[in-house]
């Protein structure tokens, strides 16, 4: 019989766990969100959610040092329409799955890992010598860091283990 190896012999995990704690709660739902929700953020009304002081929140980094997330071009928006239909319920699922050890968050941590590593190095290039590039590369660039990190980490945590989560008894 298989059973869950404890979380706290699986630490690497808890690392991914707030990962896609911080995914779902603040970056798929408040500061992706936004973005679909404020189509011109020169000229808007602020909606019920996000709250206000969030947006003002984004809309201070695009202002200052994101002008891709300012300008909001439709390939952007598609990325964040990824995020919002399909990375939000992954995270609410991986987030579970991590917790309690069950290895059938494999094949799907591996196609979010691929999917997120191709979104975000395709928005790195946009942010590094596209037509809205940064001013700010250093810190747009370390503000992304986590993006591309965790996915790798993620696959070579999961690559080739089909039952990461479980010991043989």
């Amino acid at each position: 019989m298989k059973t869950p190896i404890p979380l706290s012999a699986r630490r690497i995990d808890i690392l991914f766990i707030a990962f896609f704690i911080l995914n779902l709660t603040f970056i798929t739902y408040i500061v992706d969100l936004e973005q679909l929700v404020i189509a011109d953020p020169e000229n808007f009304d602020y909606p019920w959610w996000p709250p206000a002081f969030l947006i003002d929140m984004v809309h201070w980094w695009g202002r200052n040092f994101d002008p891709l997330q300012w300008a909001r071009p439709p390939w952007w928006r598609a990325t964040i329409w990824i995020d919002a239909l399909y990375f939000g319920p992954f995270y609410a699922f991986a987030i579970y799955a991590f917790w309690k050890g069950r290895n059938w968050i494999v094949v799907p941590s591996l196609v979010w890992a691929g999917m997120m590593l191709s979104n975000v190095i395709i928005i790195m290039f946009e942010e590094l010598i596209g037509p809205h590039h940064t001013p700010e590369a250093f810190w747009v660039s370390v503000a992304n860091l986590p993006w591309i990190v965790v996915p790798l980490l993620l696959i070579a945590r999961l690559w080739g283990r089909p039952e990461p989560f479980t010991e043989t008894d």
